[in-house]
């Protein structure tokens, strides 16, 4: 969609016109809205809508200690809730702070309403304080954005970047509001009077032709693999249900990208693992050698697929997605359907209840079983134990098991503490899992906890962090203590950027460029130094009463766990290589290549 500089025209809708100012406006279309939490950080450009705030309890502002963090934080609030998460911060680097955040809400498909203030319409172009060209700087970021010249159109725009913001592939909106429109007085019309500026009506019923061949694709399948991905979690608990119940009419395999985690249960036997560069083993091999492969809310992207050209190389694609753009856009797909997961896969349950779907669905791919079965004999994640250092594997296993009966939440950096989280802390259930995926932002997961503590109160809210990761946003502790957020970091410390220094390892011919951290900080030290608890540990036998204690503390606690620190996160598909030729760790050795002397392969 394209930025839009809405023209002045006459407001219409409610019979008796509600003035108020525009920064009145503001409040009252996010209450009805159904906001009740926002994030943000004040500043000139937006005094007015402040000030407002002031005289609305059911409002509650969090004041962040940067816009990046405001902007992570909403993202955690709405991951973890299904509901949009709102931003509200100043003109110039106010707006421009944000950017990080928007981008990473556009790549992972989250749905945001940021509110920026801008310098006075008479000002616009003059290069005045704290004036930058918002719409201009987020037209390749946003889903859409709107600049507000008009204080009543204000009203219909917030009310559209809600429906915008949250229908169809779900996404970010930015709204620009001059300060003169924040003082001027108009009409406010509500979200049932206001009519939309756009036609904007996405699809979420697919096509009847197309479900019905892709259940007939299914059907006729042998080695059938369904790959989900975020969209299954943004279509709601019901479209995870339906995930489970069409893979258990199918009998069909069940694998997640990263941002997908929890969409299916990870303790379920048709469930193989995460997909991709740090993937299950089962999970990349049955990918390449899948005949039919469903994909579902996901959208093939580069870490996912490998080499293009070795990608899947004998299957027939299903590709199933919101936006009709991702359809076809990286991967052939023979059947495209447009639509909501949920409904789609709901759909598709009923085509195959009304077909003659084979009966005897366990013997058409008992032979796919079995060769599952020996791929997860391999233990793609097996690593080497130590008696006198904690591996960060044990330490996310660990983490799990003293966790996993709990109502907990779970934020992540980025690096390679996220892969082991995502490898061994096994995700059971939906909006339980927010990390950054497309985009990859370090920082990430500290304010993006804060955001699902805010959203979950009672709630056990732990970011498993790495150590320079986590310094990217660490003033975002100071939230945590303000509003009494009792959220845990759960640092695995190994003194380098982790995932940077295993690429050097592996690619770059152990040439260490800058990635080895010499100057940490004392992060027990500086846990207390914001009024929270410190922990820290280099020994095995310490780990479980720590984690309790860590889990028990009602405050924030930083958890320096240190780690070991050359320790590589494998499996490991190298950068343009195919899903089959993945480097193992030295406990999960890869038999499938081993040739006997008479150039047959042992396994």
């Amino acid at each position: 969609m394209t930025t839009e500089t809405l023209p002045k025209t006459p407001a219409d809708g409610a019979q008796t016109p509600q003035i108020m100012t525009g920064a009145e406006i503001v409040v009252r279309a996010l209450l009805d809205q159904g906001v009740t939490d926002l994030f943000g950080y004040p500043g000139g450009a937006v005094l007015p809508i402040y000030d407002a705030l002031f005289h609305e309890p059911r409002l509650k502002h969090v004041l962040v200690r940067h816009e990046q963090g405001a902007g992570h934080a909403a993202e955690g609030y709405a991951r973890a809730t299904g509901k949009p998460g709102v931003v509200l911060v100043t003109s110039g680097p106010g707006a421009t702070n944000t950017v990080t955040a928007i981008v990473d809400a556009l790549m992972d498909s989250i749905p945001l309403v940021v509110l920026t203030g801008q310098v006075p319409t008479h000002l616009i172009g003059t290069d005045a304080f704290q004036e930058c060209d918002t719409v201009g700087i987020t037209r390749s970021c946003t889903k859409h954005n709107f600049l507000v010249k008009d204080v009543n159109q204000l009203a219909r725009v917030i009310h559209e970047a809600f429906a915008i913001a949250t229908s169809g592939r779900p996404g970010p909106v930015v709204i620009d509001i001059p300060k003169d429109v924040q003082f001027a007085s108009g009409v406010y019309v509500s979200p049932a009077d206001a009519k939309p500026i756009h036609n904007y009506h996405p699809r979420v019923d697919g096509d009847a032709a197309a479900i019905a061949e892709a259940a007939a694709l299914i059907a006729g399948a042998r080695r059938p693999l369904f790959y989900t991905g975020g969209g299954v979690i943004n279509a709601g608990p019901s479209a995870s249900a339906s995930l489970r119940r069409l893979a258990a009419l199918t009998g069909a395999p069940v694998t997640s990208t990263l941002m997908g985690l929890g969409a299916f249960p990870a303790d379920d036997p048709a469930w193989l693992g995460m997909v991709g560069m740090h993937g299950a083993y089962e999970a990349n091999h049955a990918m390449h050698d899948c005949d039919v492969m469903v994909a579902v809310g996901a959208r093939f992207d580069d870490r996912v697929t490998g080499r293009l050209d070795a990608f899947s190389p004998g299957s027939k694609k299903i590709h199933i997605d919101i936006d009709p753009a991702s359809i076809g856009k990286v991967v052939r797909a023979d059947v495209g359907i447009v639509g909501d997961a949920g409904k789609v896969l709901d759909a598709l349950i009923a085509a195959w209840n009304r077909s003659p779907a084979p009966a005897a669905v366990p013997e058409r791919l008992a032979d796919w079983w079995e060769q599952i079965d020996r791929w997860r004999a391999r233990k793609g994640f097996a690593y080497r134990p130590s008696s006198t250092l904690i591996k960060p594997q044990y330490a996310i296993e660990r983490l799990y098991e003293l966790t996993k009966n709990r109502d907990t939440y779970i934020t992540t950096e980025v690096g390679q503490h996220q892969m082991w989280a995502a490898q061994f802390y096994r995700v059971q259930e939906p909006n339980r899992w927010m990390t950054s995926g497309g985009l990859g932002t370090m920082g990430y997961g500290l304010p993006a906890a804060v955001g699902v503590q805010i959203a979950h109160p009672d709630s056990l809210v732990i970011d498993i962090a790495g150590d320079a990761s986590v310094q990217m946003t660490i003033q975002e502790m100071s939230t945590a203590l303000q509003y009494d957020l009792p959220i845990k970091i759960f640092i695995l410390n190994n003194e380098w950027m982790g995932m940077v220094r295993q690429w050097q390892q592996l690619l770059h011919g152990e040439r260490y460029s800058h990635s080895y951290s010499s100057s940490l900080p004392d992060f027990v030290k500086l846990a207390e130094a914001y009024g929270g608890v410190g922990l820290r540990t280099d020994k095995p036998d310490e780990l479980d009463d720590l984690i309790l204690e860590m889990i028990d503390t009602p405050r924030p606690v930083i958890f320096d766990c240190r780690v070991e620190r050359a320790e590589n996160c494998l499996p490991m598909i190298p950068s343009g290589k195919a899903h089959n030729d993945m480097i193992l760790g030295e406990d999960a050795t890869d038999m499938s290549s081993v040739i006997d002397a008479a150039g047959r392969r042992l396994v």
